[in-house]
């Protein structure tokens, strides 16, 4: 898989939570291995919430990214209901 092929894919949290979507990735420019990827939080339309996490804390990379640790409270997205009302 290259890098590029990360960008927008699904990350979960070690309970298969939806965390967000890979936003970037950062290289050791020595040996051009992934260190950290930056994930776009769930928070949102306007959000522009990100973390980090260590490459060592994934567990998993395929059609999701799947991290072998919870994400912290304070660091999750946050659920959003939106009310349509009928127009009638």
């Amino acid at each position: 898989m290259r890098a590029k092929e990360l960008f927008g894919i699904t990350v979960l949290d070690k309970n298969v939570k939806s965390v967000g979507k890979i936003e970037d990735v950062d290289f050791d420019t020595e040996t051009g291995a992934i260190t950290n990827l930056v994930i776009s939080l769930n928070k949102g339309i306007f959000s522009n919430d990100f973390i980090e996490v260590e490459f060592e804390k994934i567990q998993t990379i395929g059609d999701y990214v799947l991290l072998s640790e919870e994400i912290e409270a304070e660091e999750k997205a946050e659920e959003v209901t939106i009310e349509v009302e009928d127009e009638e």
